[in-house]
């Protein structure tokens, strides 16, 4: 279906085009017919998921490819655990999809309102010191390139492609499905807690790689962190979930409405800010539960909010860390946002920000109606320090320039471009800034 471009705007209302036209495919061939009119047209092409990027990296002036309608399972094979999906497919769907194989992703990050291609595209990850992002998941895609034409990579066809394809910024053509690795599915024992953050700084290193996969929340100005430890247990251990009625006055009526209210708040008056804050860190209490692995991974964001998140090398954590708090402090922000640390292995995704070394990642955030250019700048000159590799999905401010000299790969992605894409078809402002026009 094709409908003149009414406007678009992302999750985070930090980026918006009105594009020439807008289509939803709903096959491949309907990608392959949009494409080649577009070519023919001379216009530009961006296929976008859920819009949850807070960059503009789904920006599309011309043509704007909506693959929603380009959902669920293509093939299954259950002996090795490949399940190729449509690009579409949002990752809350996966799970459903996948239980009747037994089946489940290796790792998830803490959001599932994007689609599978847009969050491996973007390189989103979830934690856990010897696990990859979401795009390490993937060992074979179809995409339709700016000729038109269908290209497979997979394990026959061009493998080396593999770590360029699977996380590509959508600049090298328009995804059409993905072949996801699989695992058996599984439980997490999730244990939450109130804790010193000093006292979790100092042994972030053994926290990290204690268990399977961990993170913290800090409250600025505060002195506590939540702790979230989540340990994997196969599938027919005994599941102890949250009682459902603690779970909704958790995670619906204070961690999105409670909240959205005292943000809005904070917004007209920020001095409330820090004891709202303090006694919200006082009231936090500790959690103990075993569930589907889906059911710990994610959870609810309701709150509107614009992100920067930054990987940098897993040893310099604790230094950036403790910067982060000193400008804060320093500078005398109300920021009612709490601050996200995960962690990852390294991979050989080409354009990953975990590629070639174990990272941190550090996340920072503001409400959507604050103006986070100030907080984001020191944040961003402070991992900047550490080679810190922003996430292409969240909001920063590097260019090629820098960018290249923080990939060894980065040369090698803008040649496999130059080959699928050499007049940009694909292109767009964010790509032109990240990539060179």
């Amino acid at each position: 279906m094709t409908r003149p471009g009414g406007k678009w705007q992302n999750w985070a209302r930090s980026a918006s085009i009105r594009p020439q036209r807008v289509e939803f495919p709903r096959s491949a061939e309907a990608v392959q017919r949009a494409v080649l009119a577009a070519k023919d047209r001379g216009m530009l092409v961006k296929a976008v998921g859920s819009g949850h990027s807070f960059t503009g990296i789904a920006v599309a002036p011309g043509v704007l490819l909506d693959l929603s309608d380009l959902s669920g399972i293509v093939t299954v094979d259950t002996e090795r655990r490949l399940v190729t999906l449509k690009a579409g497919t949002k990752l809350h769907q996966i799970p459903q999809l996948l239980a009747p194989y037994g089946l489940a992703m290796e790792n998830l990050g803490d959001i599932d309102r994007q689609s599978i291609s847009g969050a491996i595209s973007t390189g989103t990850h979830g934690t856990g010191s010897t696990f990859g992002g979401i795009s390490t998941q993937i060992v074979g895609a179809t995409l339709v390139t700016a000729a038109g034409e269908f290209r497979t990579i997979d394990e026959n066809n061009s493998p080396e492609l593999i770590p360029a394809i699977a996380l590509g910024l959508g600049a090298l053509g328009v995804l059409i499905d993905v072949t996801v690795q699989c695992v058996p599915a599984f439980l997490m024992h999730a244990v939450e807690r109130r804790e010193p953050i000093q006292d979790v700084v100092a042994n972030i290193h053994e926290r990290a790689t204690g268990v399977d996969h961990f993170e913290f929340y800090w409250f600025p100005h505060t002195e506590f962190a939540l702790t979230k430890e989540n340990t994997r247990l196969p599938e027919g251990d005994k599941r102890h979930p949250l009682p459902r009625a603690s779970k909704w006055v958790d995670e619906t009526l204070l961690a999105n409405g409670v909240y959205r209210l005292t943000c809005a708040l904070g917004h007209v008056a920020p001095a409330i800010i820090p004891p709202v804050s303090r006694m919200a860190a006082q009231l936090t209490g500790s959690r103990e539960y075993t569930d589907l692995s889906t059911n710990v991974f994610t959870q609810s964001r309701t709150v509107r909010f614009r992100e920067m998140e930054y990987a940098i090398p897993v040893e310099n954590v604790q230094a950036a860390f403790d910067e982060l708090r000193s400008v804060i402090n320093r500078n005398g922000w109300k920021i009612s946002f709490p601050v996200e640390v995960r962690f990852a292995k390294g991979d050989d995704r080409w354009l990953s920000t975990a590629h070639g070394r174990d990272s941190a990642y550090i996340a920072v955030h503001r409400y959507w109606k604050e103006d986070p250019s100030q907080y984001f700048r020191a944040v961003e000159a402070i991992m900047s320090q550490y080679g810190g590799r922003p996430h292409w999905g969240k909001m920063h401010t590097l260019r090629a320039e820098t960018l290249r000299e923080r990939y060894p790969r980065f040369d090698d992605f803008v040649a496999l471009r130059n080959e699928l894409d050499p007049e940009r078809m694909f292109r767009n402002a964010y790509l032109d800034r990240v990539l060179g026009a």
